[in-house]
C-alpha cells in the first residue's frame, strides 16, 4: 500500500483540505474504478493527476466534488466527512463541460460563482462587493472587453476562462479543474495558469488538476499522481514547481 500523504507528517491537521482513506470510487461496486488507500491534500498546495482515457481521473475528480458517492472509504472535503457537505462555496469544480449558461452573458455567469463566494441568496440583487469581486475576476481572466457577452458567442478557449473567472469570483478553498487549460494558445495558457497558481499560493486554497499534458502538470504542481491499474500513485518523487512571476 502505498501512502500519498503530504511529505510533511508533523503537520496538524488544521490545514488538510482533502483526505481520502480507504477510499473505492466508481460507479459499480462489482467493478470499482479506483482505489485510494491515503491521500493528504493541504492548504496552499497544487496536485495534478495524470493517466490514460477511462481510467477514472474525472470520477475522482466528482467523487471529491460530492458528485458521486464512493463505493466505500472515508472521504473529507474542507472540514465536512461524506456524506456532509462542506459550507457552500467553499468548493470551486471547473468541470470538462464547464456548467456555463449559455444564453446568459459572461458577467452572469460569473457573478453566479461571485455570489456563491459570499453565501448570497442566488434570487437577490448582489452587494456592490460581490459585483465588484466579480469584475475583478473577469478581468484576471483578460475577458473585460466580453463581460456582456452571451457565452454562446465566445470561442471554445474563452469560455474555458469565463468558467475559471466563476471560480475565482467564488474564492473557494478547494479548486478542482478538470482539463481546463485545453483550448487556450501558450500565451493565454500561461496567463490562466499564472493567475489561478497566484490565487491557490495567496489565499492558502488547494489545487487538483486533472492535466493528461504530463510535462504541463508537473510544471504546475507540487505533487504529480498518476491513475493506473485501479490505484493512485506518485508519478514522480519531486516534480518541477512552476514559478509564477509577478
Amino acid at each position: 500500500m502505498v501512502s500519498l500523504m503530504n511529505e510533511d507528517e508533523g503537520q496538524q491537521n488544521d490545514d488538510c483540505v482533502v483526505r481520502l482513506n480507504g477510499v473505492v470510487i466508481g460507479y459499480d461496486s462489482n467493478d470499482p474504478l479506483v482505489g485510494v488507500p491515503d491521500l493528504t491534500i493541504r492548504s496552499g498546495e497544487i496536485v495534478a493527476i495524470t493517466g490514460a482515457s477511462g481510467v477514472g481521473k474525472t470520477t475522482l475528480l466528482r467523487t471529491i466534488a460530492g458528485l458521486v458517492r464512493p463505493i466505500s472509504g472515508t472521504l473529507q472535503v474542507c472540514g465536512a466527512t461524506l456524506p456532509a457537505s462542506p459550507l457552500r462555496g467553499t468548493v470551486g469544480y471547473i468541470p470538462q463541460r464547464l456548467g456555463l449558461v449559455r444564453h446568459a452573458s459572461v458577467r452572469h455567469n460569473v457573478m453566479l460563482g461571485a455570489r456563491a463566494g459570499h453565501t448570497q441568496s442566488l434570487t437577490i440583487l448582489p452587494s456592490s462587493d460581490v459585483t465588484q469581486h466579480a469584475m475583478d475576476s473577469i478581468k484576471r481572466m483578460g475577458l473585460s472587453d466580453k463581460s456582456n457577452e452571451p457565452i454562446r458567442r465566445l470561442s471554445g478557449g474563452q469560455q474555458r476562462r469565463v468558467a475559471t473567472a466563476r471560480t475565482l469570483a467564488q474564492a473557494p478553498k478547494l479548486i478542482m479543474a478538470d482539463e481546463f487549460l485545453s483550448e487556450l494558445d501558450d500565451e493565454t495558457l500561461s496567463k490562466v495558469l499564472s493567475e489561478v497558481i497566484d490565487y491557490v499560493r495567496t489565499s492558502g486554497a488547494a489545487l487538483i488538476v486533472v492535466e493528461h499534458d504530463v510535462s504541463r502538470a508537473k510544471s504546475m504542481a507540487d505533487r504529480l499522481l498518476v491513475i493506473d491499474d485501479g490505484q493512485v500513485n506518485p508519478f514522480l518523487s519531486e516534480p518541477t514547481a512552476l514559478e509564477v512571476k509577478s
